[in-house]
């Protein structure tokens, strides 16, 4: 679909010809913690997805992803934390969620230029609602990641309606990853990259919890798959070799969502572990890139607080189902040609064919 219809792409099925497996179609999986029903941040109860997909080839490849957080408004805020890794971003909001740890609006992810009109749209959308019909302020929560090798970015697609299409189509279930919304103009680690989600479901203080991850995935660095670095020279991709140097403006946006009953400082420090997993993958945290995550816990007050010394099994579920979730993220894209000819090529279903000898993953 182009910016002249801006209806969402539907969490399912991919919207190119053919889906893409995920890695745990391949047989690859990360740690050892089961995963929710769908694998997918919408295991939380209540997190509801849903994305734009702007394309005009070969000029446009951009798009919007909301993650919808229940009823979440400046009347009924949820706790949050946010981490940054490398500062060289545009995470609107920042702030109050630092300051006063907590969410009241949806978040929404889109191309850097566009950042600053998603935002104004969020807050129009959310005074139109119930929620936020006695607000008289609002902190939207937008982040970005640049998608300007393959787009044009100076174009700035996205317009408030296709902000508020993602926000009214957004669905619980299976969440389209890849080349799709906010992903459809990325690339990571050498080859397309989008939109990725895992979750995992560990136990904390006794009690069953679910946490979900999204990634937006845009960053600089080689990709490492069980200890091997995978590079488009290794896997001999024609015309892997770019004809000039893909500049430093990545970044990498990551949601963490759980309903583990955590305060902000506690999620804080979620936070924090899903920008440390990105190295797990690869990650070069380079000075261009806006590495950046936002946690937030959907439990009300009442619920019970899980303490620190509990933690262990949620942080390990926030490393895994981070870096399963960049993996998926890759795996899923399709090879895209955008502007001035411009390829990033899609990570191919039988790499782990192609790798050295060496460590392989179960099954």
């Amino acid at each position: 679909m182009t910016d002249h219809q801006p209806s969402p792409v539907p969490s399912h099925p991919h919207p190119h010809p053919g889906p893409r497996p995920r890695a745990r179609d391949l047989g690859l999986v990360i740690g050892r913690l089961p995963t929710g029903p769908h694998n997918a941040i919408t295991d939380v109860p209540g997190v509801r997805v849903g994305h734009t997909t702007l394309r005009r080839p070969p000029r446009v490849h951009s798009g919007v992803t909301a993650v919808l957080p229940g009823a979440v408004g400046p009347d009924r805020p949820l706790s949050a934390g946010v981490f940054t890794g490398n500062g060289y971003g545009k995470l609107i909001g920042t702030t109050q969620l630092a300051e006063l740890g907590t969410l009241e609006t949806p978040l929404v992810l889109t191309s850097t230029l566009s950042a600053f009109r998603a935002a104004d749209a969020v807050v129009s959308w959310m005074l139109d609602r119930p929620e936020g019909r006695r607000a008289q302020s609002l902190n939207p929560v937008v982040g970005e990641c640049n998608d300007g090798w393959l787009s044009d970015i100076r174009a700035r697609p996205v317009r408030e309606e296709h902000v508020r299409a993602a926000l009214d189509g957004a669905t619980g279930g299976p969440v389209a990853e890849g080349c799709v919304g906010a992903g459809t103009g990325m690339g990571a680690l050498g080859f397309k990259a989008g939109i990725g989600t895992a979750s995992r479901t560990p136990v904390a203080a006794g009690r069953p919890v679910t946490v979900g991850v999204l990634v937006q995935a845009n960053f600089g660095g080689t990709l490492r798959v069980l200890g091997h670095a995978v590079t488009p020279d290794t896997l001999g991709l024609p015309g892997a070799r770019p004809t000039e140097p893909v500049p430093e403006t990545g970044s990498c946006m990551i949601l963490v969502a759980t309903d583990a009953p955590l305060d902000a400082r506690q999620l804080t420090r979620l936070a924090r572990r899903a920008v440390f997993a990105l190295a797990r993958t690869g990650a070069a945290y380079g000075h261009g890139s806006g590495d950046y995550a936002v946690a937030f816990g959907t439990a009300r007050p009442g619920s019970g607080a899980v303490p620190d010394s509990a933690l262990g099994p949620v942080f390990e579920a926030v490393l895994d189902a981070v870096e399963e979730s960049v993996l998926n993220s890759l795996l899923t894209a399709q090879t895209t040609t955008g502007l001035h000819g411009r390829t990033l090529h899609a990570l191919p279903a039988d790499f782990l064919h192609r790798l050295p000898p060496g460590p392989r993953p179960p099954g």
